[in-house]
């Protein structure tokens, strides 16, 4: 059986894993399903539909799978879909998603949302990714794996962050990021590549000097676009960690940061 505390209120129409623990009056709505092993803190509230895999922790005061805040919704039954090993800090807000977008926000492995970050409807986030305090992804944006956002960053809606990229402190970014950036300022600008951050996760020094290669073409060069991608297409064919870059040029929809 769940270990439920006798002050929380959980529905008899959501699942609970067996050993799910729901803190002190913590709500859990209809519709929700929560996975092995996961801990729900104390005043915490999780509505439905929403999918919650396993392993994860929700702090206290966190809002999970609440309705989107769009002017368009009208109670439509939309998703939160979260997998397994994240953590969610205290007053995190995470919101489903809109008949007018995907109908889904999804969250995926081992991902920590610090303190007041805030996930809007229709997002996409993928493995590995750092929310640092306060930061907030508007609707319908997509982060790629190993994403880092420094406290107080902020996503313009629609806009795509390639894996890998990092966020500076009070980044506002408007445009879409490739894989590998660094950016910083408001608005936010490109400022060379996460070279520590690739070390990190085993990318070796021939690589890391393809990938700045690959950025000095994109921004550097003084080539249009279609040029710069030519040549990255070229390089990715004997340095494939150059591939990501070329993947993600033809998906850009708010235009490329640069």
């Amino acid at each position: 059986m769940a270990i439920i505390d006798a002050r929380a209120i959980v529905s008899p129409q959501s699942t609970l894993a067996d050993d799910v623990e729901v803190g002190p009056f913590s709500i859990v709505g209809p519709d929700v399903v929560v996975g092995a092993g996961t801990k729900i803190g104390s005043h915490a509230v999780v509505r439905g539909p929403t999918t919650i895999g396993a392993n994860n922790q929700i702090f206290q005061f966190a809002s999970i799978g609440e309705a989107p805040q769009d002017l368009k919704y009208r109670g439509e039954p939309t998703r939160l879909e979260i997998g397994d090993n994240n953590v969610f800090r205290e007053c995190v807000t995470v919101h489903r998603g809109t008949v007018t977008g995907t109908g889904i926000t999804r969250i995926g492995n081992n991902c920590l949302f610090m303190a007041y970050s805030h996930v809007a409807h229709d997002c996409l986030v993928g493995d590995r990714c750092v929310l640092s305090n306060a930061t907030a992804l508007a609707g319908h944006v997509e982060l790629g794996d190993f994403v880092i956002l420094s406290g107080y960053a902020a996503i313009h809606q629609f806009c795509k962050i390639g894996a890998h990229a990092f966020l500076a402190n009070n980044a506002a970014v408007t445009r879409d990021v490739p894989p590998f950036l660094m950016v910083a300022g408001s608005p936010a600008e490109p400022k060379g590549i996460n070279s520590e951050g690739l070390k990190r996760r085993g990318f070796d020094s021939s690589q890391i000097a393809n990938i700045k290669q690959a950025y000095k073409i994109l921004y550097r060069s003084k080539l249009k676009l279609v040029d710069a991608t030519a040549s990255l297409v070229e390089m990715a064919r004997s340095a494939p960690e150059v591939q990501p870059f070329v993947d993600f040029l033809p998906r850009i929809t708010r235009s490329l940061i640069r």
